[in-house]
C-alpha cells in the first residue's frame, strides 16, 4: 500500500512561492488520494487568484500562526499520516526565527522530511540555533541545490548524512504549442514583486538596448508581494514605473499585475525570447522561477545568485554581475543576436529530471528509506 503524506506549509489560495511549491509536490504525491495538508495561515494572509488542481490534497487542519501553541494540534494532524513533509522558511512559523516549528518536530511520531527553502551563509545566532535544532530532530533534510548542501555542511553543526539534494520541480511546458510570433523580441521577468528583485537594473539594461532593431519589449509579470503591499503599498512598483519614464522606455515595458495560474504562466514563459533574472540577492539558493525557465527551454540571463551560478554555468543561460546593467544588456544582446545561440544555451534545460513527477519520485524514495529504517525498530517493540 502506498505511503501517505502529511504536508506542513502555506498553501493556496495563499499567494507565495512556498505555497505553490507545496501544492505541486503534494499533488504529485497524492496518487492514492490519502495525502493531506496542514496549512499555515497568518491573520494578515492575502489570498486569492490561485486555483488548486483537482488532484491536489485537501486541507486537514489549519495552524493559525497568530494563536499561541498551535503547533500541538498541527503535530497531531500530521501524525495521522505515514510521513510528514515540512516546508521551512524562517518567516512562516511563529516565535523568534520561527522557533515554534521545533516543538512540532519533537511531537511527531512519524518520519519527518524538512525541505529547506533558505540556507543562510551568515545567519544570526538565533537563526543558526533554530536550524541546527531542526536538523537534529528531523529524520531527513532536503536542499534543492548542492550549493545549499555545501553551506549546511560547512557552516552548521549537523549530520551531513541526513541531507538529500532534490531539485525544485517544474511544470511541463509545450514550447512549440505556446510559441507566438512577435514583431519585437520578448524579455520576461515574473514572480512576486518587491525590493530585491532587481527590476530597476533590468529597466536600465533595457534602455541600453534601444539601438537594437527591433528593440525588445520587457514584460514584468506578478503581483506585489503581500507583505510588501501590506507595509509599503505599491511604492516599489510605482518607483519602477517612474524610472521607466525617466529612462524613456515606458512604451517598451508591459506590467502584468496578476498572479498567474500554471497554464497562463506556461504560455507566458514559452512566448519569451529571454528570461531575465536581475535579482540583488547573493543568498538565494533556490529559485522556482529559474527552474521553470530552464525546464521550458528559454534562455536565461541572470545575476550571479547561488542557484543561477550552479545551474547556468556551462548550461542554459548567461551570468552577469549584480547591479550591472551594461553587462546585462550585453548578455541579452548576445542571446538575441547570435544565430543558434538560444538552442545551444537551452541544450541542458528541460530535462525530465526537473519535471515534477521525477522530483516527486525522489521524495517517495527518500520516504521509503525512512520508513524502512523505522520498521526494524517497530518490529522489535512487538512482544514475542
Amino acid at each position: 500500500m502506498p505511503a501517505t503524506y502529511g504536508f506542513l506549509s502555506t498553501y493556496p489560495p495563499t499567494q507565495c512561492g512556498l505555497a505553490t511549491f507545496n501544492a505541486a509536490l503534494a499533488t504529485q504525491l497524492n496518487t492514492s488520494g490519502t495525502a493531506g495538508v496542514v496549512r499555515l495561515l497568518a491573520s494578515d494572509n492575502v489570498s486569492g487568484g490561485i486555483e488548486l488542481d483537482r488532484s491536489a490534497p485537501r486541507v486537514v487542519h489549519t495552524w493559525h500562526t497568530d494563536n499561541p501553541s498551535g503547533w500541538a494540534a498541527a503535530a497531531n494532524a500530521l501524525n495521522r499520516f505515514d510521513v510528514a513533509v515540512i516546508q521551512h522558511e524562517y518567516g512562516i512559523y511563529p516565535g523568534d526565527a520561527g522557533a515554534e516549528v521545533l516543538p512540532l518536530l519533537r511531537a511527531l511520531k512519524v518520519p519527518s522530511i524538512v525541505v529547506l527553502h533558505t540556507v543562510l551563509s551568515h545567519p544570526d545566532p538565533l537563526q543558526r540555533q533554530v536550524l541546527e535544532r531542526l536538523a537534529a530532530t528531523a529524520d531527513a533534510l532536503v536542499t534543492m541545490t548542492d550549493t545549499a548542501r555545501q553551506r549546511l555542511v560547512a557552516g552548521y553543526d549537523l549530520d551531513p548524512r541526513k541531507i538529500a539534494v532534490i531539485p525544485h520541480g517544474a511544470g511541463s511546458h509545450d514550447t512549440l504549442a505556446h510559441r507566438e510570433d512577435h514583431d519585437r523580441p520578448q524579455l520576461l521577468t515574473w514572480g512576486l514583486l518587491g525590493p530585491g528583485k532587481g527590476i530597476e537594473w533590468a529597466l536600465r539594461s533595457l534602455a541600453l538596448l534601444g539601438d537594437t532593431d527591433p528593440a525588445p519589449v520587457y514584460t514584468v509579470a506578478g503581483r506585489t508581494h503581500p507583505k510588501v503591499l501590506e507595509h509599503f503599498g505599491d511604492a516599489y512598483r510605482d518607483s519602477l514605473k517612474a524610472l521607466a519614464a525617466a529612462l524613456g522606455v515606458t512604451d517598451a515595458v508591459r506590467w502584468l499585475d496578476v498572479y498567474l495560474d500554471q497554464a497562463d504562466l506556461s504560455r507566458l514563459i514559452c512566448s519569451a525570447d529571454v528570461v531575465v533574472l536581475p535579482y540583488d540577492s547573493t543568498e538565494q539558493v533556490t529559485s522556482g522561477v529559474l527552474i521553470e525557465a530552464v525546464a521550458a527551454g528559454v534562455p536565461v540571463v541572470a545575476t550571479e545568485f547561488p542557484h543561477a551560478v550552479e545551474l547556468l554555468v556551462d548550461g542554459p543561460g548567461l551570468l552577469v554581475p549584480h547591479q550591472d546593467p551594461e553587462a546585462m544588456a550585453a548578455a541579452i544582446r548576445h542571446v538575441l543576436a547570435e544565430p543558434g545561440l538560444p538552442g545551444r544555451l537551452t541544450g541542458l534545460g528541460g530535462g525530465p529530471t526537473l519535471r515534477w513527477p521525477a522530483v516527486a519520485a525522489r521524495y517517495q524514495n527518500l520516504a521509503g528509506r525512512l520508513l524502512a529504517d523505522r520498521a526494524p525498530v517497530a518490529a522489535s517493540a512487538v512482544p514475542a
